[in-house]
């Protein structure tokens, strides 16, 4: 099971959206959907009553993404960290590509929304500095559009710059789909990414899961946590060494997620910002 590879360039976004268009190729590409606690030291027995006795770790894996894959919403919570930059993301989404949450990045905060394909972000002031400070933005003009933006949310409509890549944060379907990516195109795991093992039960948030634990060569260690009541849900997904180490929480599954679209007197069109300045 592989990491989720939209949420670093949802980082990329946020410190790009308002003063650069696109997001370059290479950027928005990069990655994740990673895991929770590290994985604990040995492997020890299925605990009593385990619904997973007698299968191998790969076919605990394939139920579990079967079962996440059918999910109609979920909420994650959790922090990557890529490029040395921690991304703290809070978000609840469904399968109709709405979502609602936060993200957190270079010290600033970011509320995000998005509803009938359109997405709205409202940003603290350490945010939007930060965001166009990475730009290169003239101090005047940060002045400027952080003016124009205090209290009020950034309204990005499809086919403005930012709209595809911060509206795959919230593609359930994708994000989901990403799962299968330990996967060759023939359906069998591909053994150059990692042998994968079951390690010891353990519970999130009291619920009780098996733990998958994957290790590559260079170090790279993933765990994914699995419930074992009602469906095999994935409930936790932690990396540790590599590029990217993350840690993921997988919650509130097939719960309604009710998004709040901001009125038009909050909102600040991004057709209005002319690379971070009022039009």
């Amino acid at each position: 099971m592989a990491s989720h590879r939209k949420l670093r360039a949802a980082a990329a976004v946020c410190v790009a959206v308002v003063v650069t268009g696109p997001v370059p190729a290479a950027t928005a590409a990069a990655p994740v959907l990673t895991p929770g606690p590290a994985p604990l030291a040995g492997t020890a027995a299925p605990s009593p009553g385990d619904p997973f006795a007698g299968l191998t770790p790969e076919q605990i894996a394939d139920r579990a993404v079967e079962a996440t894959q059918s999910a109609t919403s979920l909420r994650m919570k959790g922090r990557i960290v890529s490029d040395d930059q921690p991304l703290d993301v809070d978000l609840a989404l469904n399968d109709r590509n709405e979502c609602t949450g936060r993200l957190k990045i270079a010290g600033g905060t970011a509320e995000l929304r998005r509803a009938d394909d359109i997405t709205y972000m409202k940003g603290d002031e350490t945010f939007w500095r930060a965001s166009m400070g990475s730009q290169g933005m003239p101090d005047g003009q940060t002045a400027a559009t952080v003016e124009l933006l205090k209290g009020r949310w950034l309204k990005i409509a499809p086919g403005q710059p930012g709209s595809e890549d911060l509206g795959g944060i919230c593609d359930l379907k994708a994000l989901l789909d990403d799962l299968d990516r330990d996967k060759d195109r023939d359906g069998t795991r591909d053994p150059d990414r990692g042998t994968l093992t079951r390690g010891r039960d353990g519970k999130v948030d009291d619920t009780p899961v098996a733990t998958l634990v994957s290790k590559k060569p260079g170090g790279e260690t993933s765990t994914v946590s699995v419930s074992q009541e009602g469906k095999p849900y994935i409930l936790r997904t932690v990396k540790t060494g590599g590029d990217e180490p993350g840690s993921i929480t997988l919650s509130d599954y097939d719960k309604p997620v009710k998004v709040t679209v901001p009125p038009p007197g909050e909102t600040v069109d991004l057709a209005k910002l002319n690379r971070g300045s009022p039009a």
